[in-house]
């Protein structure tokens, strides 16, 4: 059941419910285990059923949703035994797409962390509560894949965050604080944008080990 009806993001109708569904996926508005009805969705974002249906397709690939025959599809289960195999793949492959951004980013990219990272630094972060300071981190990462120019490393790294981000999401609650985690981004972001590889690629482990750290000590 979805918790919001705000309007979807530009692009064709099946990237428009894809990117709806999966943020209410990623931030839990959808709960885990929660039945997925395309009809109901098609409705909350004024749409025919056959683009959320393509959509769906997508979020399966994704780990997000599980189509079961006879009985539907449902948003995954989180498995917070999962936190490791997750942590594997973005320690190896964040850190080279953050030396990779250093090395490659256009200098309108470069611009843009300059400019995301002052925001940050400046406590420039939305409302400064937990969604506000989420969407700040993602749109962080984001832009540092997106600057590696290569699309494909780009979406395997958005997947497994999104997944990580379930998991913290789950556990929210528990975490001290955040907002520590979104403002390493900010010099993370200056580092990129200054093109010191070796540097991005160590904050970048970095912070992933913090992650994964604090998540296990509220497991």
């Amino acid at each position: 059941m979805l918790a919001t009806t705000a309007a979807p993001p530009a692009g064709s109708l099946a990237e428009q419910a894809y990117l709806y569904i999966r943020e209410r996926l990623v931030m839990l508005d959808i709960r885990p285990g929660a039945p997925i009805n395309d009809g109901q969705i098609a409705a909350a974002i004024g749409m025919g059923r056959t683009p959320v249906r393509e959509a769906i397709k997508r979020l399966e690939a994704d780990h997000l949703v599980h189509s079961f025959p006879r009985r539907g599809t449902f948003a995954t289960t989180i498995d917070a035994t999962e936190l490791s195999a997750i942590a594997e793949i973005r320690r190896q492959l964040a850190p080279y797409a953050s030396r990779a951004a250093a090395e490659r980013a256009t200098a309108e990219q470069r611009e843009q962390m300059r400019a995301l990272a002052a925001q940050i630094g400046e406590g420039k972060l939305g409302d400064g509560d937990r969604t506000s300071l989420m969407q700040v981190d993602k749109a962080a990462h984001g832009l540092i894949y997106r600057s590696s120019g290569n699309p494909h490393l780009e979406d395997i790294l958005i997947r497994y965050d999104n997944l990580a981000i379930r998991i913290w999401w789950m556990v929210i609650d528990r975490l001290p604080d955040l907002a520590h985690h979104v403002v390493e981004q900010a010099q993370l972001l200056t580092v990129v944008a200054d093109g010191d590889a070796d540097r991005a690629e160590k904050l970048t482990l970095e912070h992933i080990g913090s992650f994964e750290r604090e998540i296990r000590q509220v497991l």
